[in-house]
């Protein structure tokens, strides 16, 4: 009985021993309970952004291609994870070259600016003669008839009938009769005809004619071209009425429009290098030698002037002349100067976008300036930058226009805003779509 007994436990122990080994083979394991993975891969993707790099506003929460363009879209970094400023706009070398940003280091350099003038040839007020009469009387002959005739110094220019002259040449016969007695009487005789501003030798000839003039010669004090006549033939004139105005044309002026925003630019010293349509082919410079003080206050010009030799009388009044003065800043005059592609305007404010490079990438920042002069393609920096600074002179508008998207401070947005997502695209999108069904 006792057999029986130990004989089945031995049975079942066995039994359950197998049952253990076959429950082994079939798991293929016996390690111990399974671990449980957990894919975060799934919810990485749904908090990853993706945008185009050709148009940063596309921006998606799963990856595909660009609707507009058709790239593959790329993964948004996160700016506040990554980039230390947090008002910078992060940009990949990949977007940068794709946007054809490019940028400089700037520092003193040197620039120039070409200002063109418009003018005319004038006579010089400083050889301008008014030819007068000293008698007072008719006018009997007109040697000099026409504008433009020239005339020579000492060059009888007109003949007058005067009264007055015939007495005082009368008056002259009768004191040399009383010349030994009374010589000052005679000499004072002679001082009247003087006043009328006859020379030693005509009165000497009166004497010797012993026979009074009554058609009396005018002479020219000066040499020129008559550029005004002022008298016709039988006109009655006063003693120092004028005649005719004399112009010597040896020397003559060129006064060039100088516009009150251009003043800044021109001094006096400066020169200037112009053309006369007039005289093809050949060229002219002069310095300015007279700006005028006062600014006209219909036309908002003030003459600048150069003077010029005119041996040849080839430059004639009134001929049109087109002239430049180039102004230039040297790179040793501690000025900062950027091109003008660096510069975004708004009416008011100059900004520029100042490269920042950090070990977790490079970003761009906006940055207030204050521009002084315009230059020929550049501007000067009165203050903001100071050199050795890196700035973008290239898809300034491009990184702009990310910074607006980005909610960050941009040219149009100062203190920033919220960004734009694809999900605002999209609503925008369908919106528009609507509105064109409506219609």
């Amino acid at each position: 009985m006792k057999k029986s007994k130990i004989k089945t436990v031995i049975i079942a122990i066995a039994a359950l021993a197998a049952g253990v080994l076959i429950g082994w083979m079939l798991s293929g394991s016996f390690s111990g309970p399974e671990k449980v993975e957990h894919n975060h891969s799934a919810g990485e993707i749904s908090n990853t952004i993706w945008t185009c790099s050709m148009h940063p506003q596309i921006r998606q929460h799963e990856p595909g291609v660009c609707p507009i363009c058709g790239m593959d879209l790329i993964p948004l970094k996160d700016e506040h994870a990554e980039n230390t400023m947090p008002m910078a706009v992060s940009m990949s070398p990949t977007a940068m070259q794709l946007a054809n940003v490019q940028t400089m280091v700037i520092g003193y350099g040197s620039a120039s600016k070409t200002i063109l003038l418009n003018g005319k040839v004038q006579a010089d007020e400083r050889l301008l003669y008014t030819q007068s009469s000293h008698i007072a009387g008719r006018i009997e002959k007109l040697m000099v008839n026409f504008t433009g005739d020239y005339v020579a110094k000492g060059q009888v220019i007109a003949t007058i009938y005067s009264p007055d002259l015939v007495t005082a040449q009368e008056e002259l016969f009768e004191a040399r009769r009383f010349k030994d007695t009374q010589p000052a009487l005679f000499q004072a005789a002679k001082e009247k005809l003087k006043n009328w501003k006859l020379t030693e030798e005509q009165i000497s000839r009166i004497m010797e004619s012993d026979k009074a003039i009554e058609q009396f010669p005018v002479l020219a004090d000066v040499s020129g071209y008559v550029s005004r006549k002022l008298v016709n033939l039988g006109d009655y004139i006063r003693s120092g009425q004028a005649v005719y105005e004399i112009a010597d044309l040896s020397k003559v002026w060129v006064l060039f429009d100088v516009y009150e925003s251009d003043m800044t630019w021109i001094r006096k010293g400066d020169k200037i290098t112009y053309t006369v349509p007039s005289l093809p082919g050949e060229m002219f410079s002069g310095t300015v030698a007279y700006i005028d003080p006062v600014i006209d206050p219909v036309t908002r010009v003030a003459k600048a002037r150069v003077e010029a030799g005119n041996a040849r009388l080839h430059l004639k009044p009134e001929m049109f002349a087109s002239g430049s003065v180039e102004f230039r800043i040297k790179a040793a005059s501690n000025t900062v100067i950027i091109p003008k592609t660096a510069v975004l305007w708004t009416g008011r404010r100059s900004l520029v976008y100042v490269k920042n490079t950090t070990a977790q990438g490079l970003s761009f920042i906006m940055r207030e300036i204050t521009l002084g002069a315009e230059l020929d393609g550049a501007c000067v920096v009165e203050s903001g930058l100071q050199p050795g600074e890196e700035i973008a002179v290239n898809g300034t508008f491009s990184i702009d226009a990310a910074a607006q998207l980005a909610g960050k401070p941009s040219m149009m947005n100062p203190e920033g805003g919220d960004a734009m997502t694809g999900d605002d695209h999209g609503h925008m999108d369908m919106r528009n779509a609507e509105g064109e069904k409506k219609e």
